[in-house]
């Protein structure tokens, strides 16, 4: 018997008492290759030896000072790494505890933004469908996870949503990416002059997007477009990196290979690797000034951010990352899971899209690949898969699909930056297996 309230009320989960490199380990003793790095999170995999040795060095020293007093020194580095390697423009952070509260802390930024400014008109936010923010009620909102938001809708703040560049999705027949981009990116300037220039605050938009849809890459110029939409309109661009960023698809930030940057990011996940809960808001320079010449604080606050340990854990992620190479392992051991990714599901009935960047990659799953026709929702192929997987101590990270019957169950893979040739082998093998016995029970 537990007194957790699991994720499933009624769910018998194993219990993990170890961790080693890509694999957890059970207390019946049985191994599991982490291939989705749990939610996209443990980048270095479990039990680094210098990431533990960082912790033990800063809980030695001090392990929490609350913010409204102090600042620590640990804290401090991290932000002048996070602004050493952040995109042009970027020049402060606001260290949080996850990626639900960076999104949280991102809007209100950008809403007093504005009110700091002299135009407390603005209040629409944009996002896109199928996208997802995060779990507290503001960051909900801004999602489109249709099947998240439902139940909760009466509480949720009104947002505004347009279709997510997803080529594989909505894409025309014989329509180049340069034209789809483009008339993906149109539809934000659309609802911008829909709601009013001077009435919208920001877009939100996910880099390359993640759980809901499986790794979904924009297209062509996609974002170089948003980005000059936004400045014509005066309205801020929030990239969500909580999932795709900190290396993830092979940049320390996705959207370095859009050639873009924003005026607030939040990142989270992959920054502290899972050994601490941390993340950020990447903020400009206009944003903190505006704060700074004008009222002076930024109306907002959580008790644990900024916290030392959590600042430890991402210091020495990121410390190991970049002594280690490991951006460059990402490059090749994500173009190696794509092409084994490839060689497993050639041809397969039920395999309509295998996609993504860097160690970011998503299986789309059809009941028919002509029509790209998804599985009913009903049939609940997401869970068997993972139960399948889990069965041959394969752990990703599947996702059903959406309830207005536009995308298809999904798989997402995540694994650790260290993964290697052989490991990634094993992970297709495993993965194709546990497909196979999934579809096969629901046909």
């Amino acid at each position: 018997m537990t007194h957790i309230l699991h994720r499933a009320a009624n769910a018998e989960m194993p219990v993990a008492v170890g961790g080693r490199g890509i694999e957890l380990f059970d207390r019946n003793g049985k191994s599991y290759i982490d291939a989705s790095g749990g939610a996209a999170v443990s980048c270095l995999g479990h039990g680094h030896p210098d990431v533990l040795a960082a912790l033990h060095e800063q809980l030695d020293a001090i392990a929490y000072a609350h913010t409204a007093f102090f600042t620590t020194e640990v804290a401090e580095r991290l932000a002048d790494r996070l602004i050493e390697t952040a995109p042009k423009g970027i020049d402060h952070v606001y260290l949080v505890s996850g990626g639900s509260e960076a999104i949280e802390a991102a809007l209100k930024m950008a809403r007093q933004y504005f009110v700091e400014k002299g135009e407390p008109q603005r209040r629409h936010i944009i996002a896109r469908r199928q996208s997802y923010h995060g779990n507290t009620l503001g960051a909900l909102a801004t999602g489109g996870n249709e099947w998240r938001r439902a139940q909760f809708r009466p509480l949720l703040i009104e947002t505004h949503h347009i279709d997510p560049c997803y080529a594989y999705r909505l894409q025309d027949s014989g329509e180049s990416d340069a034209a789809y981009a483009a008339r993906a990116a149109n539809a934000l300037e659309d609802k911008i002059l829909e709601l009013g220039s001077d009435q919208v605050i920001a877009f939100v938009a996910e880099t390359v997007v993640g759980a809901t849809s499986g790794a979904v890459p924009p297209v062509a110029d996609y974002f170089k477009r948003i980005r000059a939409i936004c400045d014509r309109h005066g309205v801020l661009l929030i990239l969500d990196e909580v999932m795709c960023g900190m290396g993830r698809t092979g940049t320390l930030h996705a959207c370095e290979q859009d050639g873009i940057a924003p005026d607030l990011m939040a990142i989270a996940k992959g920054l502290g690797g899972g050994y601490q809960p941390v993340g950020a808001v990447l903020l400009s320079k206009q944003i903190f000034d505006a704060f700074s010449q004008g009222s002076g604080f930024f109306q907002h606050g959580h008790t644990y951010m900024g916290h030392p340990m959590a600042a430890a854990a991402g210091l020495a992620v990121q410390d190991v990352i970049r002594r280690d190479g490991l951006l460059a392992n990402v490059v090749a051991m994500g173009d190696y899971l794509q092409r084994r990714l490839e060689e497993r599901f050639a041809s397969h009935h039920h395999v309509g899209d295998i996609r993504g960047r860097g160690l970011f990659r998503g299986v789309e799953l059809v009941s028919d690949c002509d029509s790209k026709q998804p599985f009913a929702p009903e049939l609940k192929l997401n869970a068997l898969i993972k139960r399948e997987a889990m069965a041959r101590g394969l752990i990703v990270y599947p996702m059903g699909g959406t309830i207005d019957g536009v995308r298809g169950d999904h798989v997402l893979l995540a694994p650790p930056f260290i993964v290697n040739k052989g490991q990634v082998d094993v992970i297709v093998e495993r993965l194709g297996d546990a497909v196979d016995a999934a579809v096969a029970s629901v046909r």
